[in-house]
């Protein structure tokens, strides 16, 4: 008889478990929201899953250790020892529904309630209670508890569309799941029970009954003290869903495009700025019209890593066309490419910003320029024309440069930029060319690093180095001018080197500066190129500039101390060629120009002690310079050698005593 019942009780066992084992278990992945984190791994942004849900991946260690407590003590005491069901709780509960006529407990284990979460299924019938046992059963027996605990984490029903620890921690407490309250731990365990009669901001007295019986029984195990229980009950519960994190929609909208499978996107944002920012930018837009958006870069000249972006004012806003990401709308930059003239000038020893330059009526060809204010200032130096930001000089030293080096000069920053009908003319030196606001503070990102441009990123580990655009020298001659310009009226004393523009027809307001570490980018417009009567860079972006600097930070970062080779003279000490900017009148005057005849431009040479230079035509004396700094003045000779400087690009000029010059630009290796 014994052997008999042994063998039917080995039977029934292998075929228990040969039925456990053919379970076919529901799928224990489910699609969770896209993410878009800041650089220290805080929420920026999320989606929602296909059914709408917010459900945010949770991992074990993502959780406060006191809720996780709190949940097995609560819900299943022996989840550590049983294999899926536990038929002591399924007696209790049994033997306290007849004692006091209800249910008083259930006998679900968690493996029990997740096996319930991931099919979907209901708790009241017997065939479904009877398949959420086999399906525990199956997923004790191939998962770990960790596993098992980590998808009840992400499947708990939270009220409304919230699924999952974090997601519920989000939407209830605004906060991460990682640091909870006892009450804030005992709401979380008690809602699943019943989700939607116990959202708290539905039915707050419901919500608060059933955390508190969670608080007094968790304390009669142990795991609180009493007087924590009884402090934590005396916490209001919340009244109001609060909104999943928003910030930098553009940014997530573009990250999720370009790579629709991730699940997270890691990026160099820091949130709380980008939300100090969001709120600027709102109010700014505010002031300056109904209809008008607002753009802004924050970035770290240094890494090119991209802090703070902000496409529009409000994407939701129809009245401004928020859903326009204006960071890299392509727009007229106005005066804003002004100073890359002067610095490409500098280079080519065309001028020094004690060069003298003349403010007067000119026409180049059939091309005749104004100044903003319809006024000419005659002759100046350098200097002041560039922070007085008129036209005329710039154009003079556009034409002398050629709009083509402006061009290459963008190349090397990385911007593609936009020409009208397709070739650079010399209203590019006015905004005649079409730029992002992400291509300006590039552009300007490389000034403030010495001529060295970062390609700016907004995704981790994305930089791709530094490129050349112009000479420490003239990067720190140009910073030195534009940190002369005075702040906005009412505008926070700060040493910021900064440039502002105005598009034609004030299409566009700019504001674009600089300190020792960050370069920050500012627009103001309308996002259909409509004009805006009355808008100046200097009044609606510049005050907004000098905010946002404010917002990044408490105190600038200095400005870098000049190169040792900057000429740092007055007018009457320069070189001769340089005292006086001498404006090319027709192209027959530069045939007798002097010419390089070594090195020729774009050449390469082997590194050696010395190197040597001619030059063929124009009028002796000539005057070289390497990277706009003299190398040898008054020279009646036609070939000079100097010792040769170190590795890398060079740019030579040589002037001639009537003003003219030639340029190479050559690579020593």
């Amino acid at each position: 008889m014994a052997a008999a019942l042994l063998g039917v009780a080995g039977g029934l066992r292998d075929a228990a478990d040969r039925w456990i084992d053919a379970t076919v278990l529901p799928p224990l992945t489910a699609e969770t929201s896209v993410e878009v984190l800041d650089r220290d791994g805080h929420l920026l942004r999320a989606y929602t899953v296909a059914d709408g849900r917010w459900r945010l991946k949770t991992a074990l260690d993502q959780v406060d250790p006191a809720y996780i407590d709190m949940l097995i003590a609560y819900e299943d005491q022996r989840f550590y020892r049983h294999t899926g069901v536990d038929p002591r709780a399924m007696v209790r509960a049994g033997w306290q529904a007849v004692w006091n006529g209800r249910v008083i407990s259930g006998g679900s284990t968690l493996t029990m309630q997740t096996a319930r979460l991931l099919e979907e299924s209901g708790t009241g019938q017997w065939d479904g209670k009877l398949r959420q046992m086999r399906v525990a059963l199956a997923l004790e027996r191939r998962l770990r508890k960790d596993q098992i605990l980590t998808l009840y984490l992400n499947h708990a029903p939270m009220g409304g569309n919230i699924e999952g620890v974090r997601a519920a921690t989000r939407a209830w407490f605004g906060k991460p799941a990682h640091r909870l309250t006892p009450a804030e731990a005992a709401l979380l365990v008690a809602l699943p029970q019943s989700p939607e009669t116990r959202r708290p901001d539905r039915f707050a007295g419901s919500a608060k009954a059933a955390r508190d019986r969670v608080l007094a029984r968790v304390a009669g195990s142990g795991v609180i003290r009493d007087e924590a229980a009884q402090s934590a009950m005396l916490s209001p519960v919340p009244t109001a869903r609060r909104p999943v994190p928003q910030l930098a929609p553009h940014v997530a909208d573009r990250l999720r495009r370009q790579d629709p499978v991730a699940q997270v996107h890691r990026t160099t944002l820091r949130a709380p700025l980008q939300r100090r920012l969001q709120r600027l930018m709102r109010d700014a837009a505010e002031r300056a019209g109904p209809n008008l958006s607002a753009a802004m870069i924050v970035a770290d000249h240094g890494t090119g890593e991209i802090l703070a972006s902000i496409g529009s004012p409000d994407i939701g806003s129809t009245r401004r066309q928020g859903a326009v990401d204006m960071t890299r709308a392509v727009r007229s930059p106005g005066s804003t490419l002004k100073p890359l003239i002067y610095a490409l000038a500098f280079d080519e020893g065309l001028a020094h910003p004690e060069t003298l330059i003349e403010d007067r009526p000119t026409a180049f060809g059939g091309y005749a320029p104004q100044n903003f204010d319809g006024q000419f200032r005659g002759t100046i130096r350098v200097r002041q024309a560039l922070q007085l930001s008129l036209n005329i000089p710039a154009v003079m030293l556009t034409e002398r440069l050629g709009p083509s080096a402006l061009t290459a000069a963008l190349t090397r920053a990385g911007i593609d930029p936009v020409f009208p009908g397709g070739k650079p003319g010399l209203a590019v030196a006015l905004g005649g060319v079409g730029l992002t606001l992400t291509d300006l503070t590039q552009l300007y990102a490389g000034t403030a690093n010495r001529g060295r441009a970062p390609v700016l990123h907004v995704k981790a580990a994305a930089g791709d180095g530094t490129r050349r655009v112009i000479s420490p020298e003239a990067a720190w001659q140009v910073t030195n001018i534009l940190a002369g310009l005075p702040p906005p009226a009412h505008a926070a004393h700060r040493v910021i080197a900064h440039k502002t523009g105005t598009s034609y027809g004030h299409r566009d307001a700019w504001a674009i500066g600089y300190d020792g570490q960050h370069v920050i980018g500012v627009w103001l417009g309308r996002p259909d190129g409509s004009p805006v009567p009355g808008a100046f860079g200097g009044d609606l972006a510049a005050p907004v500039l000098f905010e946002a600097f404010g917002h990044l930070k408490a105190r600038h970062d200095p400005l870098p101390s000049p190169p040792p080779s900057v000429l740092m003279v007055h007018n009457t000490e320069l070189p001769q060629p340089l005292r006086r900017f001498a404006h090319r009148q027709d192209q027959a005057a530069l045939s007798d120009g002097p010419k390089l005849a070594f090195p020729p431009d774009g050449a390469e040479l082997e590194r050696l002690d010395s190197l040597t230079l001619k030059v063929r035509d124009g009028t002796p004396p000539f005057t070289w310079l390497a990277n706009g700094a003299p190398l040898v003045t008054r020279a009646h000779r036609r070939e000079v050698s100097i010792d040769a400087p170190l590795e890398g690009y060079l740019s030579l000029s040589v002037v001639d005593a009537q003003g003219r010059a030639a340029r190479a630009r050559i690579r020593l290796r």
